[in-house]
């Protein structure tokens, strides 16, 4: 998905797995199960935003 800012998010599903695991425009990641928990972390900037996997 990209915003009108240029913003990039990006979710990709781990085969085999119920698992998301999003990369931020920011280069923060995160993983969940649940897609709304993943677009709720997305788009919750900067709260749990910060640099690097799983934060």
């Amino acid at each position: 998905m990209t915003a009108p800012t240029g913003e990039i998010y990006r979710i990709d599903w781990l085969p085999g797995t119920d698992i998301l695991h999003g990369t931020c425009h920011c280069g923060a990641q995160h993983t969940a199960e649940d897609p709304v928990e993943m677009w709720e972390w997305m788009l919750g900037h900067p709260e749990g935003h910060f640099e690097g996997p799983d934060s």
